[in-house]
């Protein structure tokens, strides 16, 4: 909180040069602060001779961390069916549930849901939570964060993980923000530190440059979320015993500004990128958004995904949907084939878990060949009518 003191402002106007963002003006010679600019820096504090700006925190209550217990795991799912990543953070979620010997419980958002609960018992969780109603059939972001706040508050898990897909990102920093915690988004490893259970996060930073492990210490739940394509999922287990609790959550509908149109499929490609044995993917040596279609030709004959670089995808020369790299899909097929792609950093932390990557370009000295277990040198637009031809 922030206040100017009118007894002690003669209306010097020090203070306004020193806001970095314009939130300062002089209203009958006495200063007055947009609250909605300000972001208390501290900057006009400083700046005031005469101690006429006062900046006051509110004390936080620190929380009692030995009351929080449990690893949580949302599952994601879309028209009832669980997406892929969330058995992938159920498999590092049984992992770090049995380091801190505490229960893995999996907590999923429907409407008539079916065996959903089941499969999620199947491939690790102890108990599954379910909330089933109308008003989160499908993803909106008010519903869905009232409803995990909720669950959080009651049932105090001391890590909770969801998916760094569309959904997570989009709901995950929310429910933070109203629990006042902290939020890692697009780990990459998770992992415990036995001398105080806290969970270690590590994800890239600085472009992609270097990996940073990211502490939560004095705040639970501990939150994360997990890019797809880089944890293991455990093996299916139909025998393991199933424990379902049914949570019903009385959902303020005053809150929920956003309303649910109706779910358009993406038909761009043939086959999913991330769930793709085989990704050609295109950049910036493609030249043009009409080259994608050799790309196309390609991934046909092999039954394979279209994939691109930031670049291409800056450039409009392929929708969003088929970014590869840190700011869109992280992928691990068996094949991955770079055409056209200089190898920058950004693109290679998406791809460079697949187990084959075959590079094309003319560059011979492109940053791509270091990760490529095989280099061709030459020219894609002679390269890869060849291959088809051949394929033919």
């Amino acid at each position: 909180m922030i206040k100017v003191l009118a007894e002690k402002c003669n209306g010097c106007k020090k203070c306004i040069p020193s806001c970095p963002y314009d939130a300062i003006q002089m209203v009958s010679e006495i200063a007055e602060i947009d609250l909605e600019k300000c972001t208390l820096c501290g900057a006009c504090v400083s700046a005031c001779p005469f101690d006429a700006i006062l900046i006051s925190k509110a004390k936080s209550t620190k929380k009692n961390l030995d009351d929080f217990r449990n690893v949580f795991v949302f599952a994601e799912q879309k028209n009832g069916e669980i997406m892929p990543v969330t058995y992938e953070i159920l498999g590092k979620g049984r992992e770090l549930a049995d380091d801190l010997k505490t229960k893995l419980i999996a907590i999923i958002f429907g409407h008539n849901l079916q065996n959903q609960p089941k499969e999620l018992i199947y491939f690790g969780a102890d108990k599954v939570i379910v909330v089933d109603s109308p008003a989160v059939k499908f993803f909106l972001d008010e519903p869905y964060t009232q409803a995990l706040v909720e669950i959080i508050k009651k049932y105090k898990p001391e890590i909770v993980l969801c998916g760094a897909t569309s959904i997570g990102r989009s709901f995950f920093p929310r429910v933070a923000v109203e629990l006042k915690t902290g939020l890692t988004a697009d780990c990459t490893e998770l992992k415990i530190d036995s001398k105080n259970r806290q969970l270690l996060q590590t994800r890239p930073a600085f472009g992609g440059n270097i990996m940073a492990t990211i502490r939560c210490e004095n705040h639970r739940p501990q939150m994360a979320t997990v890019r797809h394509k880089v944890m293991n999922p455990v093996k299916r287990n139909p025998n393991r015993k199933v424990e379902i609790i049914q949570e019903k959550i009385n959902f303020d509908q005053t809150k929920i500004l956003s309303k649910f149109i109706k779910f358009v499929k993406d038909d761009s490609q043939l086959t999913n990128l991330t769930d793709a044995d085989i990704i050609i993917s295109g950049g910036r040596g493609l030249k043009k958004a009409e080259n994608f279609a050799l790309l196309h030709d390609l991934a046909v004959k092999l039954d394979a995904a279209v994939g691109a670089s930031r670049a291409a995808v800056d450039a409009d020369w392929i929708p969003y949907s088929h970014q590869v790299g840190q700011t869109g899909k992280t992928v691990k097929p068996k094949i991955y084939i770079a055409c056209g792609i200089s190898g920058a950093i950004q693109h290679l932390v998406g791809m460079q878990s697949s187990d084959i990557i075959i590079a094309v370009n003319k560059d011979p000295d492109a940053p791509i060949f270091d990760v490529a277990d095989f280099g061709l040198v030459g020219d894609l637009f002679e390269v890869i009518p060849e291959l088809i031809d051949n394929l033919k």
